[in-house]
């Protein structure tokens, strides 16, 4: 017999895995690209690596999931829950393809906020997103990259100092090795923040469907949307990778285990405080900052440029668009 509710939730979950896969191999770039352009890994065991610390990762934590389905806005109050999460999981995946095609590095932590915000806002009104929340998400999508940045110089900086006297080609070696244990850490850290966003948002339509009380992440929504990511970053995000691992900074070993060490470290403790926040942003961040420790003008600021308004208008984009495409729909249903 056919179930709507089941049939429903259905489509919610493909979708859900479907932006993982997509946010996979949209934002392998991110964990792996220094240590490409460094020559630390080559590129196909740089991706299969990547993909298994991811998994790891993704199993690791639910903090950042349940932030993700009940900061934003209140699933056991909303009439069309489950369209409102259909509605902007179309609009997050739509724009991370868009990104993707153009080998632009933006945020899919910015896309899937927007959209949602957005859906919510068609369907139920402004006065129904929590904006306490979505505030508090806003700020750590905001203070992260900048915090990332300076984190970036200092350690660059620090490194530059205490390695000033040494051999270039011992050094170089030196952290070309230290760096995979650095993309390890970085792909790790991306698995804990990234893979979460999805599992919150299906379980935010678990509870909205009535399948479920509570915000916990259930079991089989770890493990599959842990697997949909690693099998995502497995594909290799390629012209993402060649905007962060060469076109904003000319990297090299040292400067890519600064920039891999100081981002992946600033992603974990945003995870260990239950926030998400954009892996894109704090690692691009990072490799800013670390080449602004080298020398200012090392740094192509027309590329970072770019990047930032891809940052800036992700959110608004999604939101927007979302929000359309939910009164669209709604005609139908």
């Amino acid at each position: 017999m056919f179930d709507p509710v089941i049939f429903h939730i259905s489509i919610i979950v493909i979708l859900a895995l479907s932006f993982d896969f997509i946010n996979g191999f949209h934002d392998t770039a991110n964990t792996i690209a220094t240590s490409i352009s460094t020559k630390a890994l080559p590129p196909r065991a740089a991706i299969i690596f990547s993909a298994f610390m991811n998994l790891l990762g993704a199993m690791a934590f639910t903090g950042v999931a349940k932030t993700i389905g009940g900061k934003i806005a209140d699933p056991l109050v909303l009439e069309n829950g489950m369209l409102i999460v259909a509605t902007a999981l179309v609009a997050a995946i739509s724009w991370n393809l868009i990104t993707w095609y153009f080998g632009i590095p933006s945020s899919s932590s910015h896309a899937l906020i927007g959209s949602l915000a957005g859906a919510v806002i068609a369907a139920e009104g402004i006065l129904a997103v929590n904006y306490a929340g979505f505030i508090t998400i806003l700020e750590a999508l905001i203070l992260s990259p900048l915090i990332a940045f300076f984190t970036g110089y200092i350690i660059m900086n620090l490194i530059k100092t205490i390695f000033k006297n040494s051999n270039p080609g011992r050094i170089n070696r030196n952290f070309r090795t230290l760096q995979i244990f650095t993309a390890a850490w970085q792909a790790f850290s991306h698995g804990t923040n990234d893979a979460q966003k999805s599992m919150g948002i299906i379980t935010f339509a678990l509870v909205a469907g009535g399948f479920q009380p509570t915000l916990d992440v259930p079991n089989w929504v770890k493990i599959s949307c842990a697997l949909a990511m690693a099998f995502g970053t497995s594909v290799g995000g390629w012209r993402i990778i060649k905007t962060i691992g060469t076109r904003i900074i000319k990297l090299e070993p040292a400067s890519g285990f600064a920039s891999d060490f100081s981002s992946a470290t600033i992603i974990i403790l945003a995870t260990l405080i239950k926030l998400p926040v954009s892996t894109t942003h704090v690692i691009s961040s990072s490799i800013m900052g670390v080449g602004s420790a080298r020398r200012f003008s090392s740094v192509r600021w027309s590329t970072a440029q770019q990047m930032v308004v891809a940052w800036v208008i992700t959110l608004p984009i999604t939101a927007v668009f979302a929000s359309v495409t939910y009164l669209i729909i709604s005609l139908f249903f």
